[in-house]
């Protein structure tokens, strides 16, 4: 007899939100906010390019770094951390 036993995980574009082990957990988080990071960076720049450009300005390209991208993968990191975490013991407890 073949027992089908319902998932209650969630899902994320298709991949599975349970499972992780503690490493992957924390290298999701991790990996969350280094993209957040260099993506907020990158499309910072472009603005500040046109900004700098369209009203000839001369603003400073590193203080996309400083004013954008950090604080972008900072708050990731704050909400990514516990978030995978928790995923992380829940599939922990639920075995």
């Amino acid at each position: 007899m073949a027992s089908t036993q319902t998932s209650r995980t969630g899902t994320v574009m298709g991949f599975p939100l349970a499972g992780f082990s503690l490493f992957q957990s924390l290298l999701l988080a991790f990996a969350s906010a280094f993209f957040t990071f260099f993506a907020s960076t990158c499309v910072a720049i472009f603005v500040l390019l046109a900004w700098n450009l369209i009203g000839h300005h001369a603003v400073n390209y590193a203080d996309t770094y400083r004013d954008v991208g950090f604080p972008a993968g900072v708050v990731v990191l704050v909400l990514a951390l516990p978030f995978f975490l928790i995923l992380w013991l829940r599939g922990k407890f639920q075995q």
